[in-house]
């Protein structure tokens, strides 16, 4: 896969500060988790990659929702080549931040604390446990303990 050097605008949207990012469904979620792993990519690149995840998808759905996702302003495209070039507009880390804000807020009534233990409850291998205790214990010196 080709990597597409970002552009002036592209490293702008990655940096500038927005309020929220918008929230993108599933499928573009999808496409997002491509992009973030390649970085600047043609339409072709992220249907090759996404292929290998889901056999069944078309190019012309990933056309449509890559220009679906620029238009809601979660990727940007350079237009400048003859095969345009999409990026994301917002860091992972801050779309993935505001997700979770959100389901925080609608699914565990703002209680972070009943996020982390509904998802050691179920959802954590014994492995991630032990790292999980080890960040715990790393990040516990000189920091105050919250009751939420």
């Amino acid at each position: 896969m080709d990597q597409h050097p970002l552009t002036s605008s592209q490293k702008h949207a990655m940096t500038r500060k927005t309020a929220r990012p918008p929230r993108p469904t599933a499928a573009e979620l999808d496409l997002l988790r491509v992009i973030w792993r390649l970085g600047p990519s043609t339409v072709k690149d992220v249907h090759q990659a996404r292929l290998a995840e889901r056999p069944d998808v078309t190019y012309a759905t990933v056309l449509r929702l890559l220009q679906v996702m620029h238009g809601k302003g979660l990727l940007t495209r350079d237009e400048s080549q003859r095969s345009h070039v999409y990026a994301t507009a917002h860091a992972q880390d801050a779309l993935q931040t505001n997700l979770l804000r959100e389901l925080i807020q609608k699914a565990f009534s703002g209680s972070g604390k009943a996020l982390v233990m509904a998802a050691l409850n179920e959802h954590v291998s014994e492995k991630e446990r032990e790292e999980i205790r080890r960040f715990l214990k790393e990040n516990e010196t000189g920091k105050e303990h919250r009751d939420d």
